[in-house]
C-alpha cells in the first residue's frame, strides 16, 4: 500500500498583509460599490492575517494582458515548484533520478510543453519517467493529485511518484474586474506550492519492484514510507472518491476572457457542504467499514471561515478539529489546490498524531467537485 514518504512547501517571497490588501481594494473598488465599507468587512471576516504572492504589490496598480500574466506563472511557478520538489526529494532520501512518475497539478496559468516539462531542465529527473500534468482541478486538486499519486504507486510496486502541486492565484488578478466576487478573491487567495513523494513498496518474489530502490533501502538509506523531515513514518494512502455533483459548473471556476482567468464562484458553497458533503463522506467511509467516528483527524481544505463552520456543522466537529486549517489560512490564505498539502504537513508534524490513526482528506473544488483521501498512519 502507498505511503507518503515525504512533504514540502513553499511560498514566494512578496508578503501581502491582509490590512494592506483592504486599503488597496478600498482605492480600487469604492467607485463601483455604494456600500464599500460593508463589503471590506469581508478582509476581517476572512479571519487572514496575510499572504505570500509572487509579485510586488504595486504590480496590482497597473493593468497587465493575459500574455503578461502568463509569462510570469511560467517563470515563478518554475522557480517555487523547483523549491517544494528539491526540499520533498532531500526530505524523503532521494535524487530526482529515483522518480518514477511526475504529477503536476496547476489552474492558474498555461503552458505547452507542460510546466512538469519544463522542470525536468532543472531537476535531472530520469528522461524515461513518466509525466501527468493536471489542469483545472482547482482547489479540489491537491486532494485529487494526491489520489492519483497513489493509485500509480501501488500500480507498480516499488516505485517512487513525485506529486506538485502548485497555484500563483495573483496572477490572475483583473484590476478591472469590479466585481464583488473579485473583491472576495482579493481577500482570500495567496500562493504557495507543496511536493508530496508517495512510495510503494517493492513486493517480494520479484513482484515488480524497482531494483534500485531495494539497494538504496539496503543501503542505508530511507526505508519507503518513513517522513525523514519530521523522524517518523508518514501515514499509508488507503483510498480515494472522486465526486462531482450534477448540474453544478457555475459555483466555482474561471470565465476566459481577453484579460486572462477571471474568478467564478458562488455563495452557495457552504450550503452544499452542509446538504451533500457529509453523506458523500459517510458512503465512503461505510465502503471501507468505517464511520465518521473512526476517523480521528480531517484533513480539511481550508476555502474560507464559512466553508469550514458548515464542514464543523454538517461533521459535528469542535473547532479545535480544524485547528491546522485555520492556521493555515490565516497565514497563507486560501491558495487553491496546494492548500490542502499545507494542512496535511502540519499535521505530519502534529505530536498529537498516532500509529493506528485514521485520518480523511478533504478538498472541494470546480465541477462542484468532492475529493477525499483516507489516510491511516
Amino acid at each position: 500500500m502507498p505511503r507518503i514518504a515525504s512533504i514540502a512547501i513553499a511560498q514566494p517571497a512578496h508578503l501581502f498583509a491582509q490590512a494592506r490588501a483592504r486599503e488597496f481594494c478600498r482605492a480600487l473598488f469604492s467607485g463601483a460599490h455604494t456600500d464599500i465599507e460593508r463589503l471590506l468587512e469581508v478582509f476581517e471576516n476572512a479571519a487572514i492575517d496575510e499572504r505570500r504572492v509572487s509579485v510586488p504589490i504595486e504590480w496590482f496598480s497597473r493593468q497587465h494582458t493575459f500574455a503578461e500574466k502568463n509569462a510570469l506563472y511560467i517563470e515563478k511557478a518554475l522557480a517555487l515548484s523547483e523549491r517544494a520538489a528539491r526540499d520533498a526529494l532531500a526530505a524523503a532520501h532521494l535524487a530526482p533520478g529515483d522518480i518514477d512518475h511526475l504529477l503536476f497539478v496547476s489552474s492558474t496559468g498555461v503552458a505547452t510543453p507542460s510546466l512538469d516539462g519544463r522542470l525536468m531542465n532543472r531537476l535531472r529527473f530520469s528522461p524515461h519517467m513518466r509525466r501527468t500534468p493536471i489542469w483545472g482541478l482547482g482547489c479540489a486538486g491537491g486532494a485529487a493529485g494526491l489520489a492519483r499519486a497513489a493509485e500509480w504507486a501501488e500500480l507498480s510496486a516499488g516505485s517512487n511518484v513525485l506529486l506538485i502541486a502548485i497555484e500563483l492565484c495573483s496572477l490572475t488578478f483583473q484590476r478591472e474586474d469590479l466585481s464583488k466576487s473579485n473583491l472576495v478573491a482579493t481577500a482570500l487567495f495567496g500562493d504557495g506550492a507543496a511536493a508530496v513523494v508517495v512510495r510503494s513498496e517493492a513486493r517480494e518474489n520479484g513482484g515488480g519492484g524497482h531494483a534500485r530502490s531495494e539497494a538504496r533501502e539496503s543501503d542505508g538509506g530511507a526505508a519507503a514510507g518513513s517522513d525523514p523531515a519530521h523522524g517518523r513514518p508518514g501515514p499509508r494512502i488507503v483510498a480515494s472518491r472522486s465526486t462531482l455533483f450534477p448540474d453544478t459548473e457555475d459555483v466555482m471556476g474561471w470565465d476566459v476572457n481577453d484579460a486572462g482567468l477571471k474568478v467564478l464562484f458562488s455563495r452557495d458553497i457552504p450550503v452544499i457542504v452542509r446538504r451533500f458533503v457529509r453523506e458523500n463522506a459517510d458512503e465512503f467511509l461505510a465502503e471501507h467499514g468505517l464511520t465518521l467516528q473512526s476517523v480521528r483527524h480531517l484533513i480539511a481544505h481550508p476555502g474560507g471561515v464559512k466553508v469550514m463552520a458548515a464542514y464543523e456543522e454538517a461533521f459535528g466537529l469542535e473547532p479545535s478539529a480544524l485547528r491546522h486549517a485555520r492556521e493555515v489560512l490565516r497565514s497563507a490564505g486560501n491558495m487553491s489546490s496546494p492548500t490542502v498539502l499545507f494542512v496535511l504537513e502540519r499535521f505530519l508534524a502534529d505530536s498529537s498524531v498516532r500509529p493506528g490513526d485514521w485520518g480523511l482528506l478533504t478538498a472541494l473544488g470546480p465541477g462542484f467537485s468532492s475529493e477525499l483521501v483516507l489516510l491511516r498512519w
